[in-house]
């Protein structure tokens, strides 16, 4: 047989071992060839360059399980009762550790989905008390909707959620200060909606809106009413 070149840190711990050779001798694990199977095991753990005396004792345990099952199907079998296979539990738990070993990249896929995400915790009870439901059904019919929203909302926005944002130039502040100052030499009083009624972009709408706070932070114009009759007027000068 040639050389091993194996080394024990290459594999996760004895089971793994075996479940290499069996898939390398290209046999069933349900009818394991214990012989040849311990050979190789053996021969991998002579060959090993490094033994870490923790690491290696679950290795040589395990070499033990080989032999013991090696030396009962060596045994004479009695004819006359049905002898259970020596080999049924170590392939029990080639499957069970085969079974793990396939889910753990779909758990390592997916052990970080819930670290960015906060619960909030169980609101207190008082001891013994009875917990009461109210809910009707249009309640719960709101909430499947509200969940709706939710997921749709971590999709992707389409591209025509973007006009208005992109794609303009920026409007400057001053240019629509000098707009607003501008109306005033025809009209004593400006009404503040039709500042923004023939807006091209949101950036447009964004600066003229800074400009009428500006304006006012410097006393230049007078706000006055609410709602829709919002009206700007330039101050007086004794005001300015």
């Amino acid at each position: 047989m040639s050389e091993m070149t194996f080394h024990l840190a290459e594999f996760d711990g004895p089971l793994d071992l075996l479940l290499h050779l069996i898939a390398r001798n290209k046999v069933s694990i349900y009818d394991i060839p214990i012989a040849s199977i311990l050979e190789q095991y053996l021969e991998i753990l002579h060959a090993a360059e490094e033994l870490d005396l923790d690491v290696a004792g679950d290795f040589i345990a395990m070499a033990a399980q080989l032999v013991y099952i090696k030396s009962r199907m060596l045994l004479p079998k009695p004819e006359t009762e049905p002898q259970e296979d020596p080999r049924t539990e170590l392939v029990e738990q080639l499957i069970e550790y085969q079974r793990m070993k396939e889910m753990t990249p779909y758990f390592r896929a997916h052990i970080d989905y819930g670290r960015d995400r906060m619960t909030k915790p169980p609101e207190p009870q008082e001891a013994g008390a009875p917990v009461e439901y109210h809910h009707v059904p249009e309640e719960l019919i709101r909430a499947a909707h509200a969940i709706l929203e939710r997921i749709q909302r971590r999709t992707p926005p389409p591209v025509s959620a973007f006009r208005g944002i992109v794609g303009h130039e920026t409007v400057p502040v001053q240019v629509q200060i000098a707009a607003i100052l501008k109306r005033f030499q025809t009209e004593q009083r400006v009404l503040f909606s039709s500042l923004f009624v023939d807006a091209r972009s949101r950036s447009e709408v964004v600066a003229t809106f800074l400009a009428v706070l500006e304006l006012s932070k410097t006393h230049d114009i007078t706000i006055t009413g609410e709602g829709d009759a919002i009206e700007l007027t330039l101050a007086e000068e004794e005001d300015a």
